[in-house]
């Protein structure tokens, strides 16, 4: 049974992962003010951060028709559950990674001493270093299960889309149990863990390698970002993508009927609640030049002051279908006439800074709409806009929605409408 402890792991964050989690569109490089910050945030990390890594073989699982059942414990997730039915899974591996407590402790420093940018740059390196971990231990996963015969699935977390937060302190308790020592990581009854820049996850573990290969939901390897690796089954989808920003003339007529949404997308938001947003908070319409533009109207609530409720519009302009519905401008604010925002514990501290921080995110700005299925970002789902990762987590959820909502006019009449206001999924 393999097990993994590192206490002191080789982080090499890549740029252009780093450049992504800021925010930036895709081939972009930091210069100036922007790279001084990136340059500083990985530099003050290389010399103060403690991450770490603890993985272990689970000793059993029990696949059952709405759980699933790991040394014990019992998991209620249906998306896992039907993860690892759908790929034969005969095991598990049972994973925490932590950036450690100091880069959070500096950042809230930053804060308080009123650099702002000091502490988004050091915060999104934080996921960052989250994110390599992961990927790094996924990869000794990937060379351990390959001399088993066997693969690796993706990993999940709780959080993520149909496994409740609510289960991380029985996962973590889980993970403890084997682990012949403390880990320095804490679940609070919100679900939450401490240090915030820490991940729990389950990797399933199969010997069905035809389906990995067949089933890309299955495969890690289209989300895995890890360069040169030998037991990769699959390319990574967005380096591919990438490497081909254009066409050939002679293949212009053909991308002009090539479906540029993928149909068939695994969203990390329930269909459900999709058809649901699609209908309640989304308005779209399609300029005679096939321009789409869209607003997203979100509801949430403040994590402090009793939960005042607050209102955030996102309006979104797409390019034509063409040419892949690029997204050429983005822009999140409070609706008009609300003021829930101002209740908000950050903007209490540095309205300034937070509402600039708001303005600034762009998450996926010149990129084609489809890659919002493959954008790994972190999940948080506070309803209020204090954190960067909550604001990551709800450009998804209207991203998605959008995507959603596009892909289901297609598969209905072929072609998206024109030169009105399209229905509501």
């Amino acid at each position: 049974m393999i097990e993994i402890r590192d206490t002191a792991p080789d982080v090499d964050v890549q740029a252009v992962e780093y450049v992504r989690l800021l925010g930036y569109p895709r081939g972009w490089e930091l210069r100036d003010r922007a790279k001084e910050l990136g340059d500083w945030a990985r530099e003050w990390f290389s010399t103060h951060g403690r991450p770490w890594v603890y993985a272990r073989e689970a000793r059993e699982l029990l696949v059952g028709d709405s759980s699933v059942t790991i040394d014990g414990v019992q998991f209620t997730s249906t998306r896992v559950r039907d993860t690892l039915q759908s790929a034969g899974a005969y095991g598990a591996i049972l994973l925490a990674a932590s950036a450690g407590p100091e880069l959070e402790e500096e950042a809230q420093t930053r804060w308080r001493d009123g650099k702002p940018d000091e502490y988004f740059f050091l915060e999104v390196y934080g996921s960052a270093v989250v994110e390599h971990l992961v990927t790094m231990a996924g990869a000794r996963l990937c060379a351990w299960a390959d001399g088993e015969g066997a693969a690796v699935l993706p990993h999940y977390s709780p959080g993520y889309p149909e496994w409740s937060i609510d289960e991380q302190a029985p996962l973590l308790d889980l993970i403890r149990r084997a682990s012949l020592g403390v880990l320095p990581l804490q679940a609070l009854q919100s679900g939450m863990l401490q240090p915030k820049k820490s991940l729990l996850a389950i990797f399933g573990l199969t010997r069905h390698t035809d389906r990995v290969r067949r089933l890309t939901d299955l495969s890690p390897c289209e989300n895995c970002s890890f360069i040169g690796c030998q037991y990769r089954r699959a390319p990574y989808r967005r380096a591919r993508r990438a490497s081909t920003p254009e066409l050939p003339p002679s293949t212009e007529e053909f991308a002009a009927d090539v479906d540029p949404l993928d149909r068939h997308a695994i969203y990390s938001i329930s269909l459900k609640a999709l058809h649901r947003w699609s209908r309640e908070r989304l308005t779209i319409a399609t300029r005679v030049d096939g321009t789409v533009d869209a607003v997203f109207k979100y509801e949430g609530t403040t994590c402090t002051n009793m939960g005042r409720p607050l209102k955030f519009h996102y309006h979104v302009t797409l390019g034509p279908r063409e040419d892949g519905y690029p997204i050429r401008e983005q822009s999140c604010g409070p609706a008009p006439g609300d003021e829930g925002y101002t209740s908000m514990c950050q903007y209490i501290r540095d309205r300034e800074a937070l509402m600039a921080s708001i303005e600034r995110e762009r998450p996926l700005l010149g990129q084609p709409l489809d890659d919002v299925v493959r954008w790994s970002r972190p999940s948080s789902p506070a309803g209020c806009y204090c954190e960067a990762d909550s604001r990551q987590h709800k450009w998804g959820l209207v991203l998605e929605t959008l995507h959603y909502v596009l892909a289901q006019q297609a598969a209905r009449s072929g072609s998206p409408q024109t030169g009105q206001e399209s229905e509501r999924s």
